[in-house]
């Protein structure tokens, strides 16, 4: 028997329309589960990309609209760490095998790998100095070049391709002025007149903490201005391939705490402008200062100098009532004698009457914090500044140069840094 054929379903106007409308639904549903995975991918890659990137371009300070970012202020500070952490192993070396009291500097590296606040307070500072000596040595046409750099980062690690360096200190010959006829009379002694005062002197200047930043303690950790230093010490290497594996095993581990390669090669780039911008600042430093030389008798009270004075004037040794009676015992035993010395050494009091006392003349009484001066001087001439003394002069220019510009700066600190302090790494292979 045929079967049956089954005839065709005849759709009507109302199940195509219904047939239609579960058509859109679905679609409606697949475009908005579509649309929700898209939105929430998004959100994820955007989430990644501010926290890997976007974050890390942030701004920690702006200095005349050159922006710091989040990711090299991170990097500096896990730097200094490293850095902190050779210097301490350092010192332990030095108190375990010679017995040298380093207990303070101990402390202070303690102190900044243990407060995270003071040291990320530390590194902006640096950050900032740093961008004002890069501003400043532009403006004065000075670069740092590419060989110049790669000669740095090779001595750094005792790599010098012409041979190893040795220094050599050539002494800078200094004559004293030949004594007069009447310094011969006035002081008969053969001795030649030292260079540096016995006499105690004053201090001159306070350091200015928006200069040097420094926590709590006198003296600072190793300066700000490093050469980074491997988080672990090889062999010395005297060959262009020792220093090339050297120096990459250097980059490994550097790269392990977080440490770039650009950021270290900036570093080195920073500190050869600093020198060269010192270099540039001292260039109008004089050479020379107007000294005076004196001697001097130092007693408790007016009295005492009032009477000694007279013995003076009535003809008394000078160099033999110094001797007696003056309390300065570094002098006294010199006849009073307290070499040659420029301004900014002797108390105001003392200076002022030994810059403007007649050569041969001596003076009354002169008060200070000390006691009762009564001072003649010997000499006054212009002479040349020791080695020491232009060093502090170059030195204290650059430091008031610092101050000025940072004074003159457009400075904008973020404290979006407090919260991008980087975790401490850990340092315990350090100590194997």
């Amino acid at each position: 028997m045929a079967s049956r054929k089954e005839k065709p379903r005849i759709l009507t106007k109302k199940h195509v329309a219904r047939l239609e409308r579960e058509r859109r639904q679905v679609a409606l549903v697949r475009t908005v589960a579509l649309a929700m995975i898209g939105v929430v991918a998004l959100l994820l890659g955007y989430g990644y990309l501010d926290i890997t990137y976007l974050q890390l371009q942030k701004p920690v300070a702006e200095v005349n609209g050159e922006k710091i970012s989040v990711r090299e202020f991170q990097e500096r500070v896990q730097l200094q760490r490293v850095n902190l952490v050779n210097v301490y192993q350092q010192y332990q070396f030095f108190q375990q095998q010679f017995g040298m009291d380093v207990s303070q500097q101990i402390q202070e590296i303690e102190f900044y790998l243990q407060n995270s606040e003071s040291l990320g307070q530390q590194v902006v500072d640096q950050l900032i100095e740093e961008a004002l000596i890069r501003q400043e040595a532009e403006k004065r046409g000075i670069t740092v070049s590419q060989a110049e750099l790669e000669q740095a980062i090779q001595e750094a690690y005792r790599y010098f391709p012409n041979g190893t360096a040795t220094p050599t200190i050539t002494p800078t010959a200094f004559e004293y002025p030949t004594l007069t006829s009447e310094q011969l009379t006035l002081y008969p002694s053969t001795a030649t007149p030292t260079r540096a005062p016995t006499f105690t002197p004053e201090p001159t200047s306070t350091p200015d903490p928006s200069v040097t930043p420094i926590a709590t303690f006198t003296a600072a950790p190793p300066t700000p201005t490093f050469v980074p230093e491997a988080a672990t010490a090889t062999s010395t290497p005297y060959t262009l391939e020792g220093f090339q594996e050297q120096y990459q095993t250097s980059l490994t581990e550097f790269k392990a705490y977080g440490i770039s390669e650009e950021v270290l090669r900036s570093v080195y780039r920073n500190n050869l402008l600093r020198s060269k911008l010192q270099e540039a600042i001292a260039a109008d430093q004089p050479t020379s200062e107007e000294q005076v030389w004196a001697r001097h008798i130092l007693v408790d009270t007016e009295a005492e100098a009032k009477t000694v004075y007279e013995l003076l004037k009535k003809g008394s040794d000078f160099a033999s009532l110094a001797v007696e009676r003056s309390k300065d015992t570094g002098s006294a035993s010199q006849g009073g004698d307290l070499g040659w010395f420029g301004k900014g050494v002797m108390v105001a009091e003392f200076e002022q009457v030994a810059f403007t006392l007649p050569i041969g003349e001596i003076s009354e009484p002169v008060k200070s914090q000390f006691g009762y001066h009564i001072i003649q001087v010997l000499g006054r001439q212009e002479l040349p500044l020791s080695a020491s003394q232009l060093q502090q002069n170059r030195d204290n220019a650059f430091t008031d140069w610092l101050k000025t510009a940072k004074e003159q700066a457009t400075i904008v600190t973020h404290d979006i840094w407090r919260n991008q302090i980087p975790p401490m790494p850990d340092f315990s292979s350090l100590s194997q």
